[in-house]
């Protein structure tokens, strides 16, 4: 015979079905508590404990929406803080997909503003840049070039290839496209040296280095990463790099970097094929991009090289490096 719920289950099913309608009288229908507590014969007291436990128990779920007069006012906070020429802040989603989405909708906004005939932009690569590349809607075509600013994957990385990126930017803003023929990552620095001393490899790079933009994404450390995925590096190697260096990201994938914006010496930087740190502080624009909450400290390090112009994250993002800047400023204090 079908096992029966025992009494406990019983009853645990009908509490989870009060809190459900008592919260959707409270939330949705705009009853007050003491309407509630009649209906149900309980006290106020017990109906704010039942309103709090659907909280805590996910049945009810708050989603503050940002006025745009607080957002404004968040990203003038940003560039205030560090120095910068824009930050663009995206509401939270609960979706990593839409996160990152609303964040590339704010930085295609921004290119499509800025973005003039004749201009080349250097792209890096990643899930935050492919993001602009592929999201919907109509821009103004110009004839600007697409530049790689760092060397390609094998074929299961093609949808954050840097390669890839420019060709879909081109096709999206009536453009072109300038691939970087060689690898993102090489197995020590002697092999990078050859690669970076070919008259085709230092050609591409000198146009990245000259662009007026450049669209980076910010990396952190953790060791389920795209660089780790794609075996680019291991596991052990990334943890190593955090734990024993200091190093918490790194910008474009092209160089690494300590919490407070130092330069990582270390064997990782000698493996990539691309430009560094100090090539992107040629650009007078340089435009990073971190939809991932996570990320909040990796995005401190990268503000404090000094080499981004404009930042986009989300509201959470903002807020968190916005805080990490008081703790730091107070601990100097």
């Amino acid at each position: 015979m079908p096992q029966l719920p025992s009494p406990s289950a019983d009853n645990q099913l009908d509490d989870n079905d009060t809190l459900t309608e008592i919260a959707i009288l409270y939330y949705q229908e705009g009853a007050t508590q003491e309407e509630i507590s009649k209906k149900f014969g309980m006290s106020r007291a017990k109906i704010g404990r039942m309103l709090r436990k659907a909280r805590e128990e996910g049945i009810v779920e708050i989603t503050v929406k940002f006025h745009p007069v607080y957002s404004a006012q968040l990203e003038q906070r940003l560039v205030e803080t560090f120095n910068l020429k824009r930050a663009l802040i995206a509401l939270d989603q609960s979706d990593s997909t839409e996160q990152r989405k609303q964040v590339a909708t704010l930085v295609s906004s921004y290119l499509d503003s800025n973005l003039q005939d004749d201009m080349a932009v250097a792209v890096g690569q990643g899930q935050n840049v492919a993001a602009v590349a592929d999201l919907a809607g109509v821009v103004s075509h110009r004839n600007a070039r697409f530049v790689c600013a760092i060397g390609g994957t094998h074929r299961s990385g093609d949808i954050i290839n840097a390669d890839h990126i420019c060709r879909r930017l081109a096709k999206k803003y009536g453009g072109s496209s300038e691939t970087l023929y060689a690898p993102a990552y090489v197995t020590s620095p002697e092999l990078r040296e050859a690669f970076m001393s070919h008259s085709t490899i230092t050609e591409t790079l000198n146009q990245a280095r000259k662009a007026e933009f450049a669209l980076v994404g910010i990396g952190d450390m953790d060791e389920n990463s795209h660089m780790v995925k794609l075996g680019f590096f291991s596991p052990k190697e990334f943890v190593e790099a955090r734990l024993n260096e200091g190093i918490v990201g790194d910008i474009g994938g092209f160089d690494f970097f300590k919490l407070d914006g130092s330069h990582a010496d270390t064997m990782m930087r000698g493996r990539v094929i691309g430009l560094e740190m100090e090539d992107l502080r040629q650009i007078p624009n340089v435009v990073a991009m971190a939809s991932e909450s996570r990320k909040a400290l990796s995005i401190m390090g990268a503000l404090r090289t000094g080499v981004i112009d404009v930042l986009a994250t989300s509201v959470s993002c903002a807020m968190a490096l916005l805080n990490l800047a008081e703790d730091t400023s107070k601990n100097v204090k």
